[in-house]
Parts: structure tokens; C-alpha cells; sequence
């Protein structure tokens, strides 16, 4: 029976079964991360934190916002340090990340990252502890510019390390998964501003958190309507309640935030402390979307297998 008969309904059936998505010898065709995501998802959420919250310290300096300003200003001290240990504890030794310092790789984001941290961790504590202790103002000025200068950077690198491995959620996501950091990195410094400041001075907070809530909600938006099959891990098991959480804890925030929170302070805490969980939940679903991801053959294979056909219709 030939092909096209047996697709007229000719009774007989196919003797090759439908192909499965397995791979030689029951190995995986990727080697999922074995990251704690403890650890790994904390680091990248604890790096947003610092990093965002070194662009507000310096607007909250530059306008007269004491309070708001040390807030900002402690936690991007603390987000980098608890940054960096969260990453040298799943590395296992220090010398793993001074052994990263040895050589300057520009091709490798996870030997950029390392010299970014190495040189922004020390400005960061150099601007909370120049304030906490009312000295060296100057330097203090200096160490709190320099900071925001790399903040940006400090908050989206980790966007562009996952986009750069071969997890296909996170590679197929490589446009917009910066953006959907750099959000929720704004709305984490926001949330913290919310938690600790008077809200006289919060002004900047409350903007930067609907700035980071619209900007994440857009990323993320854009991320599940146009990375294809690599989108599903993320409206699909470990990753749908955190996804889920983060995108009603951040708007819901952010609109607390510019509401009530702009006249009560209890409701301007809950706010941060919505905007901050938002922030967490989010990497903690990118973190787990990717991993499943890698360990389902089907992410891997059908993309491929798709592309293939494509360049056959080109020529």
C-alpha cells in the first residue's frame, strides 16, 4: 500500500509508530541545570533588587529624599552582597569566582557578569556605608553615582547569561527577557522604597513602580505570545502559579502603590511588600520554566525540526 493510499483510509495501519520525543540510549537531549534554585533564582532576583535600587538611591540623593535614599542605598548593599553569596554557594568555593576574574572574556556573559559584580559590589557599600555613618560624603556621592552608573547593567546581565545557554526557554526569550528584568528589578527597588520610606518621600518609588509594572507586564506578555512551543513551560507546571503571582502581585501593587499608598502608609507596606514578592516570584518562574524546558526533549527537538523546514522552503 502506498502512502497516499493509506492516507485515503485503506485499513491498513502505519507500521512505523508516531515519532517520540526521546533520545539516544534514554539520555536527555540537553543536561538540565542543576542549579539549586534557591541559590540561582535568588541571585537573580537579589541582583535586580541591587542594581534598581542604585538608580533610585542616587534620584533620592539628588532630590533631597534622606530616608528614601538609605533605604535604596542599604539595599543595594545588601542585594549584592546576599547576591554574591547566593552565587559562590552554588559554585561551592570562592576561588571558583575569583578564578572568573583571572582573564576579561567579552564573548562570555558569565565572565562579564563576574567583573560587573566585582566592580559594583564595592561602590554599593561604599555609598550605604558613607551614609550610614555621615562621612566621607563626597566619596559617598561618587560611590552612590558610580553604582547607578552600572545598576542598569547589574539588573539585566542575568537576563542576557540565561538567554546565552541552550535552555530553550530561556534562549527563545533572549529579545525580551531583559526587559522583563529590568521591570521587575524596578519594581523590586520600588517595593522596598515603599517599605522603608515616609511617604512624603516615596514619590520616586510610586513611579518607579508603575514604570517597572508596565514594563514587565509588556515583556512578559511578549515573551509567551512570540517564542512559540518554548513559551508553554511557562503557563505550565512549577512555573504557572509563580508566573501567575507575580503578574497580579505587581500590578496589583503598583495600582495600590498610586492610590492609597500615596496618602497611607500602611498601605503604601503592603504595596512594597507586593511589589517585592511580585519581583521574587517572577525570577523564581523564569528559573523553573527553563528547567523544564531542558529536561523535555519536545523543546528542543521540534524548534529544530521546524527551523529545518523553514530553510528548505527558502531555497
Amino acid at each position: 500500500m502506498t502512502a497516499r493510499e493509506g492516507r485515503r483510509g485503506g485499513g491498513e495501519r502505519p507500521v512505523v509508530p508516531r515519532a517520540g520525543f526521546t533520545s539516544y540510549y534514554g539520555r536527555p537531549v540537553l543536561n538540565a541545570p542543576t542549579w539549586e534554585a534557591r541559590d540561582i533564582a535568588g541571585y537573580l532576583f537579589l541582583g535586580g533588587l541591587a542594581g534598581s535600587s542604585s538608580l533610585l538611591a542616587a534620584g533620592a540623593h539628588r532630590t533631597g529624599r534622606p530616608r528614601l535614599g538609605r533605604a535604596a542605598k542599604a539595599g543595594a548593599c545588601g542585594g549584592a552582597a546576599l547576591s554574591l553569596a547566593a552565587l559562590v554557594h552554588d559554585l561551592g568555593r570562592p576561588a571558583r569566582f575569583l578564578h572568573m576574574l583571572r582573564v576579561l572574556k567579552p564573548t562570555s556573559p558569565m565572565n562579564l557578569g563576574s567583573w560587573l559584580l566585582a566592580g559594583y559590589a564595592p561602590l554599593a557599600a561604599g555609598a550605604a556605608l558613607s551614609d550610614l555613618s555621615g562621612r566621607y560624603r563626597r566619596a559617598g556621592a561618587a560611590a552612590t553615582a558610580g553604582a547607578a552608573a552600572l545598576g542598569p547593567a547589574v539588573t539585566t546581565y542575568t537576563a542576557v547569561l540565561l538567554s546565552d545557554t541552550a535552555v530553550p526557554s530561556w534562549h527563545a526569550a533572549y529579545r525580551q527577557l531583559p526587559f522583563a528584568f529590568a521591570g521587575s528589578g524596578a519594581t523590586a527597588a520600588a517595593g522596598l522604597g515603599l517599605l522603608a520610606a515616609p511617604v512624603r518621600e516615596a514619590g520616586p518609588a510610586r513611579r518607579l513602580a508603575l514604570f517597572g509594572a508596565a514594563l514587565e507586564t509588556a515583556a512578559t506578555s511578549l515573551l509567551e505570545r512570540r517564542t512559540g512551543l518554548a513559551a508553554e513551560p511557562y503557563r505550565t507546571g512549577r512555573a504557572r502559579p509563580l508566573m501567575r503571582a507575580a503578574r497580579a502581585l505587581t500590578a496589583g501593587g503598583a495600582l495600590l502603590a498610586a492610590g492609597p499608598g500615596r496618602r497611607s502608609r500602611g498601605a503604601a507596606a503592603v504595596a512594597g511588600a507586593a511589589l517585592l514578592t511580585g519581583s521574587a516570584a517572577l525570577r523564581f518562574g523564569v528559573f523553573h520554566a527553563g528547567v523544564a524546558s531542558a529536561e523535555d526533549p519536545r523543546y528542543t527537538v521540534v524548534p529544530q525540526r521546524e527551523r529545518l523546514r523553514a530553510r528548505a522552503h527558502e531555497r
